[in-house]
């Protein structure tokens, strides 16, 4: 679900949904006390015990769907829902869990979007499938580039978009993978409505622009659930090269660094750190920048808050999943730091950013270990509040 704007964030929204989720999740609640006592439930409460009560064994697939809502200035009221799906290859309780993800949303004012996202692990891990697919309309906030751009400043960019990425690696030794990886990305029917004290200087791309990025990736993964990662360890080394030789509009290189980590302090409490960067070298166009914010990196912050060349974050979180005192729901509280600029040596610590937050996790799939969380996170600037399954890393 998408971020909502900071400083125009209606705190009735986030009260609304907050209570439609936990009233969602006490049914739940209620109809497992009372299902022995009810011989043929209804359609509502057959689905509701669909989404919620998965009594699939461990090594068995599961599917389940869910609905979403939300609400931002910019759309109004988003309404949409996720498919999940989750399984081992060939029903291996030894191979690692596997997920394919489809959510999409509409807004009554003519916007949409979809988005397919997996994690596809191969039997005893020959091959591993990593990707995200984003088709949307939807108004982007440009704030400018740099790590100094005014909040109250920004324009509004409504355009069609594309994003595909997928990496299709092979395992070369335990845990470690290789392989190749694509990035298409395409902005078109580009508008930019400017605000009216102090227009922005037109960015690069600000009429469309389509890249091809051809790379190659290395991942280490020791990670079992890639949803909900109790312990374990995650790194990734990319590089891409956008050229006009594969049909891009603009020549740039993209490095992108990613190392993650989980800590087991208990059988209920798991901390996770991750440090991350991205580094881009030539002309890439201002919707292919380094940005900073979103519901994975930085929450709290809208996902293009700041966006330079170069990005370099980390963030923490500590989850209690679930709490012990209830078998469905848990919690998490989190933090992060993170700095943009045009050049590694440009970067100063007068211009980190920071942010934190908590959320509510609900049990969705008991023998998967798979959570829905629902986070709210805060920032010198506002609150946003996000809800997805899975944890943020």
């Amino acid at each position: 679900m998408k971020p909502f704007y900071p400083q125009k964030f209606p705190v009735s929204a986030l009260v609304f949904v907050f209570i439609i989720c936990l009233c969602f999740c006490s049914i739940t609640e209620a109809q497992e006390t009372a299902s022995d006592t009810i011989r043929r439930p209804s359609f509502i409460r057959r689905q509701i015990n669909r989404v919620f009560n998965d009594t699939a064994d461990e090594n068995q697939p599961s599917f389940t769907y869910y609905p979403s809502l939300g609400y931002s200035p910019e759309t109004g009221v988003e309404m949409g829902g996720s498919i999940l799906k989750l399984f081992r290859a060939k029903k291996n309780i030894n191979n690692r869990l596997s997920e394919i993800k489809a959510s999409g949303f509409f807004t009554f004012k003519a916007q949409y979007g979809a988005m397919l996202e997996n994690a596809i692990y191969g039997d005893k891990d020959k091959w591993f499938f990593l990707g995200r697919t984003t088709i949307q309309r939807f108004p982007l906030f440009y704030y400018g580039i740099g790590p100094d751009t005014k909040s109250d400043n920004y324009a509004v960019v409504d355009a069609h978009n594309i994003i595909f990425r997928q990496r299709i690696l092979r395992k070369v030794k335990k845990n470690f993978f290789i392989g190749p990886e694509i990035d298409f990305q395409s902005l078109w029917n580009v508008h930019f409505e400017q605000p009216l004290q102090q227009p922005h200087v037109l960015p690069a791309g600000s009429d469309g622009s389509t890249n091809l990025g051809l790379g190659v990736a290395l991942v280490y993964d020791t990670r079992h659930n890639v949803l909900n990662v109790r312990k374990g360890m995650f790194a990734e080394l990319a590089f891409l090269q956008y050229a006009p030789a594969w049909g891009s509009d603009f020549r740039f290189n993209v490095i992108n660094a990613d190392l993650r980590s989980y800590h087991r302090l208990s059988l209920r409490n798991t901390l996770a750190w991750q440090v991350y960067g991205t580094f881009v070298n030539g002309n890439a166009p201002f919707n292919q920048l380094a940005l900073m914010g979103g519901d994975l990196l930085m929450r709290g912050y809208y996902q293009g808050r700041f966006r330079d060349k170069n990005l370099i974050g980390t963030q923490t979180e500590f989850r209690m999943l679930p709490f012990a005192f209830h078998k469905r729901f848990g919690a998490a509280v989190f933090a992060g730091a993170a700095v943009v600029g045009p050049k590694i040596g440009d970067m100063r610590v007068a211009n980190l950013r920071y942010s934190g937050g908590f959320g509510i996790r609900y049990l969705l799939f008991r023998k998967k270990d798979i959570y829905l969380r629902f986070d709210i996170g805060f920032t010198s600037e506002g609150s946003s509040f996000y809800f997805h399954s899975g944890e943020a890393f």
